[in-house]
């Protein structure tokens, strides 16, 4: 596996409260890796991290930019340049402009042109496709302030999937859909990941996060608890530390499905 994105023990506090503590993990070409773990372990800030978006106190992050497969500090690297290789879907945006879906969406390909300038025949084309695989056609004309919940998730998805990003960080991306679209979500970013992009996406179902995602990370408490195969992280004991649930546990081909029993106090 190359590794495209690297965190490496990263350590952050707010207001004199720790967030992260030696945190270090990885995502490389062709996985789709779902972070998990209960409200205020630590997930976003991670993410948020890993994306360049916030400082750590320590540690350090290394991207692979588009085609190098070379790592090199994010620091170091252009915001444009690093913008190109990796797309950030954060939790619960609310967008500033009443802008139609389409222009929402062509704002992911700000990366690739200059200020002022006009889309490309490739701006274009993304730009279709994107609406074209999150089903977004019939919705492109509308302003995305009148958007249900679910509908603007999928607009700002598919703004992701117009930057054609090598990389995907998203923060519960499917956390206010229904059950139909948090499949096909599940699925794109599945084949993202299949055609050898890499996905590092917050997910709070974990039937669905192991059985879409290829390895999973838990967090608990600002620390990454555990870092392996579904199978080998949805344990009892892990559910039972960290969830402080007590859960039914079925391993299956396609699968493991988690179905929660009783809190564990």
């Amino acid at each position: 596996m190359t590794s495209l994105l690297s965190a490496k023990n990263i350590s952050f506090a707010r207001d004199g409260n720790s967030i992260l503590e030696q945190c270090s993990a990885s995502i490389g070409a062709g996985e789709f890796v779902g972070l998990i773990g209960p409200n205020g372990a630590g997930k976003s800030s991670l993410l948020r991290i890993m994306a360049g978006l916030q400082s750590p106190d320590s540690g350090a992050i290394d991207l692979a930019l588009n085609g190098t497969g070379t790592l090199q500090a994010l620091a170091t690297i252009a915001a444009r340049e690093r913008a190109q290789t990796l797309a950030y879907l954060p939790q619960q945006e609310i967008p500033a402009w009443p802008l139609q879906v389409e222009h929402l969406v062509g704002l992911g390909r700000a990366p690739w042109h200059k200020p002022m300038s006009g889309k490309s025949a490739r701006d274009k084309q993304a730009i279709e496709h994107a609406l074209y695989i999150t089903e977004l056609q019939t919705l492109r004309h509308r302003i995305v302030t009148t958007l249900s919940g679910g509908e603007l998730q999928r607009a700002l998805l598919a703004r992701v999937f117009a930057g054609e990003p090598n990389i995907i960080l998203a923060d519960e991306p499917i956390a206010a859909l229904d059950p139909y679209h948090q499949l096909h979500v599940m699925e794109l970013l599945a084949e993202h990941a299949q055609q050898g992009g890499a996905v590092f996406a917050a997910l709070h179902d974990l039937s669905l996060a192991a059985r879409f995602c290829s390895r999973l990370v838990l967090m608990h408490h600002g620390k990454i608890l555990a870092d392996g195969e579904p199978i080998q992280v949805l344990t009892n004991e892990n559910l039972q530390q960290v969830y402080g649930i007590s859960a039914y546990v079925d391993c299956r081909e396609d699968g493991v499905v988690i179905i929660p029993r009783k809190r564990v106090v």
